[in-house]
């Protein structure tokens, strides 16, 4: 059994998708660092009562999400395991030019999903995971600050779910998610909030 699981002292986890980007939604785009077409401090104001002031967070360097998680506390740790999945030669190109054949793994079989040039979701899903585990450590609070993609293999991997159905766990920008883990295993307390 995970080590996870096995939590005596239960850890908070709040995940915050990063606030909307500056970016035509027509564009496919991922690892691109991208600006914010919304107020961090204003996103930040909303969330920072849901959040308990000793919380640890963390955040991926992109800066749609390192300007929020800024916003969020003083202290701040960037790992770059959080950001988002690489889309390769498919960044920035509008979905109408993708070859629908590519979506089709995507959809079917999101775990071996790979944009020609791009990254694994295999692979960014063990980084993210590794991230989660290097932070997760000596805190009772863990906030982060990341990406539809990340959260979804994050939290997906929590709840048990099969990776083919992470696609269905969808994060709103500027929202809260949050996740209690303890002796029992994972429980979804809150989620785009």
């Amino acid at each position: 059994m995970n080590e996870l699981f096995r939590l005596s002292d239960p850890l908070d986890l709040y995940l915050i998708r990063h606030p909307k980007p500056e970016v035509d939604p027509s564009l496919c785009y991922g690892a691109v660092d991208l600006p914010l077409a919304e107020d961090a401090a204003a996103v930040a104001s909303r969330l920072t009562p849901l959040l308990p002031a000793d919380a640890r967070v963390v955040s991926s360097p992109l800066s749609r999400a390192r300007l929020l998680a800024e916003a969020l506390a003083t202290r701040v740790n960037t790992d770059a395991r959080l950001a988002e999945l690489d889309f390769g030669e498919w960044e920035m190109k509008p979905f109408a030019e993708i070859p629908p054949e590519g979506f089709e793994v995507w959809g079917h079989s999101l775990i071996d999903f790979r944009a020609p040039g791009g990254e694994l979701y295999a692979d960014m899903a063990a980084r993210v995971w590794a991230a989660f585990e290097a932070h997760r450590a000596d805190t009772k609070a863990l906030v982060i600050v990341a990406h539809n993609g990340p959260m979804r293999a994050l939290t997906g991997t929590l709840l048990g779910l099969p990776a083919n159905r992470w696609l269905n766990l969808e994060f709103e920008f500027g929202r809260l998610t949050h996740l209690t883990i303890g002796p029992l295993g994972p429980k979804l307390r809150a989620m785009n909030r």
